[in-house]
């Protein structure tokens, strides 16, 4: 089995507590029937909805359901039907990074305990094993356990990695990882950023100055700015999503924890509500557990297929 394979085994696995309550639901709702009429399309919108779909993308779907022409097993019928539907929903909004300029680089945001740094490593491993040259920038200056743990991570990685002081200036750290990658050169720069959501002032005022004296050397970067979200916050992800915007330009998302939740519908709706492009998900603390968003096996895993 590739690792490709293995990966996608594992979502399916990761996401087993929100697919579990689709199939089931689908089962109980449709189960017996032999057509569907404006009850059990009401039961499948409010099931949508209880896996974090939200009210516009449980009524796109439930519509789609509502047009369904049934010859045999209704339930299957809906849950085939469903998968394709959400795979076709995702398929525009699902893209992987792509390295466009040398070197790249890459700004990840997001609040503390998100698996940002985490996913720092994790990216930084991906494109090393493309055979991509990566330096890491630690620029969570205020977070003495963050430079450590992604010390560890570099280390374990064989990346190299420009940290600073504790409560160093983060942009001054920003700087340094640029200069360094334009010398050397690298392929890819992967930026650590702070979460620090009790004090937006300072936070999004830090973010700005990184980005700026990023530009000293490529006035178009970061190429990419990524926000990393945590998949079983909630509701609270739109919050976050519309935080960081405010601050910079977030272009794409990578969500984490996929294995811990049964709010999987929660990517449908937060890409569909900004229109951001998923590039990745993890679903556990493996170096290898973070892999390019496939809508296709996102939507099969959703609903056991």
């Amino acid at each position: 089995m590739s690792s490709n394979e293995s990966f996608w085994q594992s979502l399916k696995r990761g996401l087993s507590k929100t697919s579990a309550r689709l199939s089931e639901g689908i089962r109980n709702i449709f189960g017996g029937k032999a057509d569907v009429d404006q009850s059990t399309l009401k039961a499948l919108r409010d099931l949508l909805i209880s896996t974090d779909m939200g009210p516009d993308v449980a009524d796109f779907f439930t519509q789609k359901i509502s047009t369904l022409k049934f010859t045999d097993s209704v339930a299957e019928e809906v849950r085939l039907k469903l998968a394709s539907e959400i795979e076709n929903f995702l398929q525009p909004r699902s893209a992987p990074i792509t390295i466009t300029h040398t070197p790249h680089i890459i700004l990840l945001c997001g609040v503390n305990g998100s698996g940002k740094t985490t996913t720092v490593a994790k990216l930084a491993h991906k494109f090393m094993k493309k055979n991509m040259s990566v330096i890491i920038g630690a620029c969570d200056t205020f977070r003495a356990a963050a430079v450590e743990q992604l010390n560890v991570w570099a280390e374990r990685i064989s990346c190299p990695i420009v940290t600073g002081t504790i409560g160093a200036d983060a942009a001054s750290v920003a700087y340094k990882t640029v200069e360094r990658a334009v010398k050397e050169p690298f392929d890819v720069v992967i930026i650590d950023t702070a979460g620090r959501l009790h004090n937006h002032k300072n936070l999004m005022e830090e973010l700005a100055k990184i980005c700026r004296v990023i530009r000293r050397h490529d006035e178009k970067a970061p190429h990419d700015i990524i926000l990393v979200l945590d998949a079983t916050i909630g509701q609270n992800t739109f919050t976050q999503v519309e935080m960081f915007s405010s601050f910079v330009d977030v272009g794409g998302l990578i969500l984490t924890k996929l294995d811990g939740t049964a709010k999987g519908g929660v990517v449908l709706r937060v890409s569909q509500k900004y229109n951001l492009m998923i590039h990745a998900i993890g679903t556990g603390e493996g170096i290898e557990d973070l892999e390019d968003f496939s809508a296709t096996n996102f939507a099969k895993s959703l609903l056991e297929i």
